[in-house]
């Protein structure tokens, strides 16, 4: 290295001494979320009758490249006067320190049960609650419905 390297170093770091930083202040400042982020998982019901969507077919567990969904499936009493027979997830997990945000669980699922939304905020004070539970995805499906709704209707011409 000679002087002449180390004087074009010097002279390009005092021209960006003077510019404006670009660097976002987080928490105060917002930063603006694109339409089609994929964020925070959720898990829907049907409109008519509150029951889950999701079937437990596992597709989404098979589609996910980092495996971080796991499905175990189940069926109700056949004596059940809401849904005989039908399939469910009695066990849906996501381990969310393991996804990569693909989009491809909600992309494979047939039923449109699982849902990726906007939130990019949350985060984790407990070993454990990385591992988020079919109640609380469909909590915050319920929580966030119109919301949803909102935004596939906004993406739907592009899907």
């Amino acid at each position: 290295m000679s002087v002449i390297d180390i004087a074009k170093g010097m002279g390009l770091t005092l021209g960006y001494m003077f510019k404006r930083p670009v660097t976002v202040q987080y928490p105060r400042d917002k930063v603006t979320i694109q339409p089609r982020f994929r964020g925070r998982h959720h898990l829907l019901r049907h409109p008519d009758t509150g029951l889950e969507k999701c079937i437990g077919c596992s597709l989404c567990a098979a589609a996910c490249p980092a495996y971080a969904i796991y499905v175990e499936a189940a069926e109700n009493d056949p004596a059940d006067p809401v849904s005989p027979g039908e399939r469910y997830a009695k066990i849906y997990e996501i381990n969310m320190l393991r996804c990569i945000f693909c989009g491809f669980c909600e992309e494979s699922c047939p039923v449109d049960s699982i849902v990726e939304t906007h939130i990019h905020e949350y985060h984790f004070e407990q070993r454990g609650e990385n591992i988020v539970t079919k109640p609380k995805l469909l909590a915050l499906g319920d929580r966030l419905e119109k919301e949803i709704a909102e935004r596939r209707a906004a993406d739907a011409p592009y899907r």
